[in-house]
């Protein structure tokens, strides 16, 4: 069952916002698998980082277009969630940051 969280759960995603929703609110923003909702999401959090998820938020992020030249494309379309833990619990793999 850990194999299939892993591969749930496919980054971190560390920016500015994100930063601040983790010292305000205690929430995480990851990068999930498209197929993910958002009971699965809990429970992997849960089981991988051994925390108590009290919400869980989820935003399909669509694939922006991209030129290279005279060439256009267009990035994959990605599934984020945010993820909130019980209050005075945190996820140690993002202390350091």
């Amino acid at each position: 069952m850990k194999a299939e969280y892993r591969n749930l759960i496919k980054s971190n995603i560390v920016t500015e916002r994100s930063s601040l929703l983790r010292e305000l609110n205690n929430e995480y923003v990851f990068e999930v698998d498209k197929s993910a909702n958002k009971l699965m999401i809990k429970s992997a959090v849960e089981d991988l980082f051994k925390v108590k998820v009290t919400d869980v938020r989820t935003i399909v992020m669509p694939g922006k277009i991209r030129r290279m030249g005279r060439n256009e494309g267009k990035t994959s379309t990605w599934k984020k969630a945010i993820v909130r833990i019980k209050k005075g619990e945190s996820i140690t793999m993002f202390d350091n940051l």
